[in-house]
């Protein structure tokens, strides 16, 4: 009697919640112990408390809704957290990999359904568009080794977009066949109900963001800003005939630049899907496994070899290719592997819907399910190992700029103290320091007293709302001992925040900048405007707009760059950029041995009658300035 009550589902939602909860909280240290994802054993937890396994829990809308909640969450994340700098650098690879990801499963699963299977033409393309998509249910674990900036990541995720659309496209093509409305009409509702969708998550969402985050910064009102957006999107999708997955993930790359990977905003994102509805999603799709189909049917399970195998052979032969085309490591082509073989929402939708219309009979829709759980669970080895290898070598090829350099982050009459962290966290500054100093005059004697790298801030606005960094930066600045790493700063700082870079500089110096962007990992966008020297650093004033951010590199005394003119720099803030936010970063100064950068080109020393006139040419400049400010 008391095996008969186990096995009826539990129906108190006080229990169910203790359940859940209870399994989400053990099986990651289980998982841990046996040396297995963490996604696979979610699982086979589904499996067990499911109708199919000892049917402890039945699959509630509720559940569902939540599990639901958890699969846009991923989509909205890979979105987010794509680094755009880096997308823009490998968008032709990333449109390369799409269409090759979708037209090789496509294809050879449109001849094994055929060929093999013996479908109908209209079954086994919707077979080929059910192989060509893919789920990145194995981004969750990308994210977490930190690897997402990878240009493997990069390619994998732009190219995703490209294959959940497609796939969708010949659903949508195929549907509206069988239902006899492939007529002009529907092709122009589908054309404008899209446009409808890309215009509002596109253009619309942002615009809402940014108005709001500058006006409230509330961290419940900002997080559940986004979540109404991802729900939105997802909706929008679905009625303009597409998939919630693509809203999802279209919506994420739409809030990128206003929720910057590292801002507390992100942490509470990844930390509540992750910790919640994650799980959720992956216990939802082990509850829909019917593991009796085994032994059950043997059709079930030769129709599931089939899909598995044509699955894993596509997918493989495509990273083997973009491998090949693009000279991407053997590890790279692991990663893009483990990434695009894993499927669960988009097969769902697919097979779904083709049950609904009937295209697929039950063996075809349990054959998809047993493969979603196989693919599942070697995704997640294959991303698991690759990902940790990736993790290791970037470690060992860390660049130069994160090494053990403290920095001290300042303002400068302003108490500022979490803005400054948020500062720190978002630059990736390793060993900080943050300070409030009362004026101008402490702060440069504190500056003259200290070698380290400082940074002043001054914030009008919040950081994910800025469009462009201005960065002033002075003639020989390259031969700074700390160059790189000042350089390394803006360059996180941008791609956080999704901030367009302008360089003021004169021409060496830009040649030097220029090399820095263009390094293989540290890509870099940014464009350039000629300042022959510091006397003519005002022309920012000129260009800057009520969303930018002033950034000026400075320097101590008696090193290369230093510029008398740069005794004026808080004066020239505080008057003609006070109502922005800005950034004045003084570089290390090297307290031993005199240093280079062997990455920049080297400058032929002036003559002494030529450093003679320049300095000559500054004094004026700046008795002139003194005047022209008084």
């Amino acid at each position: 009697m008391s095996i008969d009550l186990l096995t009826l589902p539990i129906r108190d939602p006080l229990t169910i919640l203790a359940l859940i909860i209870g399994i989400i909280w053990l099986v990651p240290p289980v998982c841990r112990k046996l040396h297995v994802p963490s996604i696979v054993g979610f699982i086979l937890a589904g499996i067990a408390i499911g109708d199919y396994g000892f049917g402890v829990l039945a699959a509630t809308q509720t559940v569902q809704a939540l599990g639901k909640l958890g699969m846009l969450y991923i989509m909205l994340q890979a979105g987010i957290e794509i680094d755009l700098n880096n997308f823009s650098q490998y968008r032709r690879q990333a449109l390369f990999q799409g269409v090759l990801s979708f037209l090789l499963p496509f294809l050879l699963g449109l001849a094994t359904s055929r060929w093999i299977l013996g479908f109908e033409w209209n079954t086994s393309m919707l077979l080929g568009a059910m192989y060509g998509s893919h789920t990145l249910m194995t981004y969750p674990i990308v994210s977490r080794y930190g690897v997402q900036q990878q240009r493997s990541v990069n390619i994998v995720v732009g190219g995703t977009m490209l294959t959940i659309t497609l796939s969708l496209l010949v659903l949508a093509a195929l549907k509206g066949k069988l239902l006899s409305t492939t007529d002009t009409s529907f092709w122009w509702t589908f054309a404008l109900r899209t446009a409808v969708f890309a215009a509002v998550v596109l253009q619309l969402f942002p615009f809402i963001t940014r108005r709001a985050f500058l006006k409230d910064h509330d961290p419940m009102f900002c997080y559940m800003l986004v979540m109404a957006m991802l729900v939105s999107a997802a909706w929008l999708a679905e009625w303009a005939g597409l998939e919630g997955i693509l809203g999802a993930f279209v919506c994420g790359v739409a809030l990128n630049k206003y929720v910057p990977n590292r801002s507390p905003l992100m942490q509470r994102i990844n930390f509540i899907g992750n910790s919640l509805f994650v799980p959720l999603f992956l216990i939802g799709v082990g509850m829909l496994i019917n593991i009796h189909l085994l032994w059950d049917s043997w059709m079930t399970v030769a129709i599931a070899g089939v899909m598995i195998t044509t699955k894993l052979s596509s997918k493989w032969l495509s990273s083997w290719i973009t491998q090949l085309v693009f000279h991407l490591s053997a590890m790279e082509r692991q990663l893009i592997f483990g990434l695009t073989h894993a499927t669960a929402a988009g097969t769902l939708a697919i097979v779904t819907i083709g049950f609904q219309i009937g295209m697929f009979d039950a063996y075809i829709l349990n054959g998809a399910v047993l493969m979603i759980l196989l693919l599942c669970t070697t995704a997640s080895f294959v991303t698991e190992h690759a990902a940790k290898e990736l993790a290791l070598q970037e470690e060992s090829h860390m660049e130069y700029e994160r090494q053990d350099n403290s920095w001290l982050l300042l303002s400068v009459g302003e108490e500022i103290m979490p803005q400054l962290q948020e500062l720190g966290q978002l630059s990736e500054l390793y060993r900080t320091e943050v300070a409030v100093e009362p004026d101008w005059q402490t702060t440069q004697e504190l500056i003259e007293r200290t070698p380290r790298s400082v940074i002043i801030y001054h914030p009008t606005q919040t950081l994910s709302t800025v469009a462009r960094l201005l960065v002033a930066v002075p003639r020989y600045a390259e031969k700074e001992h700390d160059f790189v790493s000042c350089f390394g700063q803006i360059r996180r700082l941008s791609s956080q925040i999704g901030a367009k870079v302008v360089f003021f500089c004169e021409e060496d110096t830009r040649a030097a900048i220029q090399a820095l962007c263009r390094r293989k990992g540290k890509y870099l966008r940014a464009s350039y405007r000629e300042m022959g020297d510091w006397e003519e650093v005002l022309m920012i004033a000129k260009e800057v707009k009520t969303d930018d951010m002033v950034v000026m590199l400075s320097a101590r005394k008696a090193t290369p760059s230093y510029n008398p003119l740069f005794e004026q720099i808080p004066d020239m803030l505080t008057r003609f950029f006070q109502d922005n936010s800005y950034l004045l970063i003084y570089p290390e100064q090297l307290t031993g041995e005199a240093g280079t950068n062997q990455l920049l080109t080297e400058h032929v020393p002036h003559s002494r009658v030529w450093h003679a006139i320049g300095q000559f040419k500054r004094w004026i400049q700046k008795i002139l300035y003194k005047i022209q400010t008084r």
